[in-house]
């Protein structure tokens, strides 16, 4: 297959990405909801007498859906804040996607059975663990920057980055926190990954299989359009609680001389269960899902699409 699966899946990944990406600047500004609304704790000595003036954790702000969001978003910051981050986008795609879907194309025509030319669903999964893991770690630098730059905009103006490109953003976390800060929340990257790029593809390939061999449709944009559609559905419920974590971790403040709000992703993931409750990694679900099938369904429109038009050319 050699070049022409990483071009095809990088071109219909570009695209589908761009498309959406006000939807999937909403849902991380939704996963950073009731992050910054520290519980304040009042510790006194055994023997201290009682007083009457206790100190109480403030409220937490309402939660905002999704529509709310994106409304302040526009209000406050303008229609062209629903693009912050969109070259962090491009770069996140063509490093991570191109290199997923390409290999998942490749390892899927070695593990085929050349005789009944099928593959379990179990080898789907593993294919785009794998696929998927290679590609987020190629990608996580461009996922830090993009993350950082859509979440830019809900931070007071003395604390904002105001990167100018993701390239700009990228130089200034080498300068002020080093290389490695690149890949910071990288093992949520790339189980997030594994998670996405396994339920993601081997839903497409089984549902779209499942609909031409039982008839349903015939191989055409509704039979793409559905099994795109239930596989950005799989790949959301899969994929949320990791990626709030992801989320939190990677738009994380590390200052000299200052503890950093989370050890690591396992502790994020126990704060932010303890401050707001389970449900809380389930955050940015309904703009997840709003992205992850539009998404889906423009990626793989796209590749078939692409794919008619590579048909007749090898590289």
């Amino acid at each position: 297959m050699g070049l022409k699966g990483f071009a095809e899946g990088g071109i219909a990944s570009i695209v589908a990405g761009c498309s959406t990406h006000p939807l999937d600047l909403i849902k991380v500004r939704m996963q950073l909801q009731g992050e910054s609304a520290p519980i304040q704790t009042n510790l006194r000595p055994a023997l201290a007498f009682q007083t009457s003036t206790a100190v109480h954790a403030p409220t937490p702000p309402p939660r905002v859906g999704i529509i709310g969001v994106g409304s302040r978003i526009v209000r406050q910051e303008g229609m062209r804040a629903l693009f912050s981050g969109v070259s962090a986008t491009v770069l996140r795609q063509t490093l991570y996607s191109t290199t997923r879907m390409g290999l998942y194309d490749i390892i899927k025509e070695k593990w085929t059975d050349p005789e009944t030319k099928t593959m379990p669903l179990t080898s789907k999964i593993g294919a785009g663990a794998i696929a998927g893991a290679i590609g987020a770690a190629v990608g996580n630098p461009a996922d830090v920057a993009m993350v950082r730059m859509q979440a830019d905009g809900r931070l007071p103006l003395v604390d904002r980055r105001n990167y100018k490109s993701v390239l700009d953003a990228i130089a200034q976390m080498i300068r002020g926190e080093g290389v490695t800060s690149l890949w910071r929340g990288s093992s949520l990257t790339i189980n997030r990954a594994m998670l996405v790029t396994s339920s993601q593809l081997a839903s497409y390939d089984s549902v779209k299989e499942t609909i031409l061999e039982k008839g349903l449709l015939k191989d055409g944009l509704g039979t793409h359009v559905l099994a795109s559609f239930a596989a950005g559905f799989v790949a959301s419920v899969a994929s949320n609680p990791v990626d709030v974590i992801k989320t939190r971790v990677m738009n994380m403040k590390v200052e000299a001389g200052i503890a950093p709000p989370y050890k690591g992703a396992i502790d994020c993931a126990l704060k932010t269960v303890k401050a707001e409750g389970v449900m809380a990694l389930y955050k940015g679900f309904v703009p997840t899902v709003s992205r992850q099938a539009p998404f889906t369904v423009v990626l793989f429109v796209t590749l078939e699409q692409v794919r008619k038009l590579f048909k007749d050319y090898d590289f």
